[in-house]
């Protein structure tokens, strides 16, 4: 079952990151393969044909792309072990509900936060608090999203904290102050040997983003 698996992929990207965590909790081993976004390998664009982005798993030749539908195939792939998914039909519903959320909103709302300036940034700043405002509802008292143990939200979540240090410097706030269950929430997931191996330093993230910013004439 485990044959062979390949992830085309890139550092920075919190989704990617996604797919390397769900292996790592799984303790399926693979090879990874480093993406220039600005001259596509032939491998990607064969892989990919569709959208053309990373990140792609590709298990026995076989290519399965968007990171949240990779995560839900590498659980049901190798469900033998460090369930990500609840097996409550409900709850597994609910689960997808907030993580497609977190594709959704809490990406777009971050883009804006330190990819824009001005009015437009300061109505994101504010967008941002609701949203995660949300997500503290509801986390509420539990350790994690899924309950007592860590699963499908908290790994689509978790990956936006490499870009923390960035949106708080960009936008100047601090998310700690205004949202502090989910810095808790964070912190706890830190702990994990699989999250730590693969977010990259928040300062990293930061420099790339402030050469992105000047990119893009906001700097």
């Amino acid at each position: 079952m485990a044959g062979e698996v390949v992830v085309l992929d890139t550092w920075i990207s919190m989704f990617g990151m996604r797919v390397r965590i769900a292996l790592a909790e799984k303790g399926i081993k693979y090879e990874y393969k480093e993406q220039d976004l600005s001259n596509k390998s032939d491998l990607l664009l064969k892989m990919n044909p569709v959208h053309k982005k990373i990140p792609v798993l590709i298990h026995n030749g076989k290519p399965v792309c968007e990171s949240l539908i990779i995560v839900q195939y590498i659980d049901e792939v190798w469900r033998d072990r460090s369930p990500l998914l609840p097996s409550d039909p409900y709850q597994r519903a609910q689960a997808r509900f907030w993580a497609d959320f977190v594709d959704k909103k809490v990406y777009d709302v971050s883009r804006r936060v330190w990819g824009t300036k001005g009015e437009e940034q300061e109505a994101a700043k504010e967008e941002f608090f609701e949203t995660f405002k949300i997500l503290e509802g509801e986390l509420g008292d539990k350790p994690y999203f899924g309950g007592g143990s860590f699963g499908f939200v908290d790994l689509a979540l978790i990956t936006f904290y490499s870009w923390f240090y960035a949106y708080e410097t960009f936008g100047k706030f601090s998310i700690e102050g205004k949202c502090p269950k989910i810095i808790s929430w964070a912190k706890r997931y830190l702990q994990r040997e699989s999250v730590a191996k693969t977010l990259p330093a928040q300062k990293k993230v930061y420099e790339f983003l402030v050469e992105k910013r000047k990119s893009l004439g906001l700097e």
